[in-house]
């Protein structure tokens, strides 16, 4: 290996960059398929510490249906359902009650 590097410094530093951006990236993929396979994170209670994305993966309803329920937030905003409450002038047990209306009209519809 080390004769390589000597001969092709440039080529073998961005072998061993992408290998490792492929490993981080195959690790994170694992983790993810683990955590969300485990059936005690599936169709959990609805809490302010929440995001839209986290709901909408926990009760496997579309991103589209969390959007219409809430309002788009700010592109690369990822705020909490407490977050999301305050900015809209509800209280969290009116925005909670709200998102489980829409997600039990979502699955009554299919």
């Amino acid at each position: 290996m080390f004769k390589i590097w000597r001969s092709h410094p440039y080529l073998t530093s961005a072998l061993a960059l992408a290998s490792a951006v492929t490993l981080f990236f195959i690790i994170r993929t694992a983790l993810f398929a683990v955590y969300w396979s485990d059936p005690a994170h599936r169709d959990q209670i609805i809490q302010g510490w929440m995001t839209p994305g986290y709901v909408a993966h926990s009760w496997k309803v579309p991103q589209d249906l969390m959007r219409d329920i809430i309002g788009a937030p700010p592109m690369g905003n990822r705020p909490t359902l407490t977050d999301l409450a305050a900015q809209q002038g509800v209280t969290l047990e009116q925005l909670i009650a709200r998102i489980e209306a829409a997600i039990t009209a979502h699955r009554d519809a299919q």
